[in-house]
């Protein structure tokens, strides 16, 4: 049965999440006060009421932030959203203020800070799809849609959508799931001018992402966005920006319509996962096991690659 338009399924390119299987404790930093710890980042509030946002090594699969890290994804996440800034700068203004650590920081927070302009954040996930793979091929095998939205016959498994598509989500706590919404629920919980400037905004920016990336030989088959309002009511881009943690990133090169794609990001740990050799019933409630070092090196080698296909340098140390 193909999903209703008014709920649209479950979905966002990235993985929520459930439960810790160690539960961090924060750094204490005098003159920043801990807000919230998130499946990879920490937020924190200055004096001055600006926001540090600190990325960790921490990975996320299946609803479980995992008891392993990829060592050196943290500072990877942050410079590559540090340079999609640059890159879509002209297309929306974004919250970035800093991103050198404030003072008494530990020494390991440097390249992996942002400091932010504090926002209202508007609670909707914005995404964007381009092309067709994950929940949306279930959906459009059963009913030709992808969130009630009519598809062309004859598209498969990685198959290019005639034009992106935005399809918002909620915007879930910790723990929750996001559900995706049609735009007309959009529209009336924020207003539809609102609602159709995020809509303008995500597609334009997955357009800007996805000739990029094509430059430099990669796929960007579906991301995601999030947005707040500044003081005047003026949209900004916010969070992490076209990582492998927010988007579906595939080798141009070994892009074949009709099975699953070749990805840059976590999909060697849910192989992992998924599989007998790890012994994890992902049914059963238990959190997942430490990953192999196999994987882990994996995982690492695609952040690193698409990093340096998509700005042309070697990835942070």
């Amino acid at each position: 049965m193909a999903e209703s338009a008014l709920t649209c399924g479950r979905r966002s390119p990235g993985d929520t999440i459930s439960g810790f299987t160690t539960k961090p404790e924060p750094v204490q930093v005098p003159g920043l006060t801990h807000l919230h710890t998130g499946k990879v980042r920490e937020l924190y509030a200055t004096a001055a009421g600006e926001l540090v946002m600190v990325a960790s090594d921490r990975v996320s699969a299946y609803d479980w932030v995992l008891p392993t890290e990829i060592p050196g994804k943290g500072r990877l996440l942050t410079q590559l959203s540090l340079w999609w800034f640059e890159q879509l700068a002209d297309l929306v203004p974004n919250h970035l203020l800093s991103d050198v650590p404030p003072p008494g920081a530990p020494a390991d927070w440097e390249g992996r800070t942002l400091v932010c302009r504090r926002l209202e954040m508007v609670p909707v996930e914005c995404v964007a799809r381009g092309y067709l793979t994950g929940s949306g091929l279930a959906e459009y095998r059963a009913g030709g849609t992808v969130c009630g939205l009519p598809l062309p016959e004859g598209l498969t498994d990685g198959s290019r959508l005639p034009e992106p598509l935005f399809t918002p989500a909620t915007k879930a706590e910790v723990g929750e799931h996001d559900e995706n919404i049609p735009f007309e629920a959009v529209a009336a919980r924020h207003g539809a001018a609102l609602a159709e400037r995020l809509r303008g905004l995500t597609l334009d920016l997955y357009r800007r992402g996805r000739d990029i990336a094509e430059r430099s030989g990669v796929i960007l088959a579906d991301t995601k966005f999030e947005f707040g309002l500044d003081s005047t009511g003026t949209p900004v881009l916010a969070d992490e920006v076209l990582t492998p943690d927010s988007s579906r990133f595939w080798p141009a090169d070994r892009w074949r319509p009709g099975a699953p794609q070749p990805s840059y990001d976590k999909q060697h740990i849910r192989d992992w996962l998924g599989s007998p050799e790890s012994g994890w019933d992902r049914s059963g409630g238990t959190p997942p096991p430490p990953l192999p070092d196999a994987v882990v090196e994996r995982t690492a080698g695609a952040y690193r690659e698409v990093y340096r296909r998509l700005t042309g340098d070697a990835a942070p140390a």
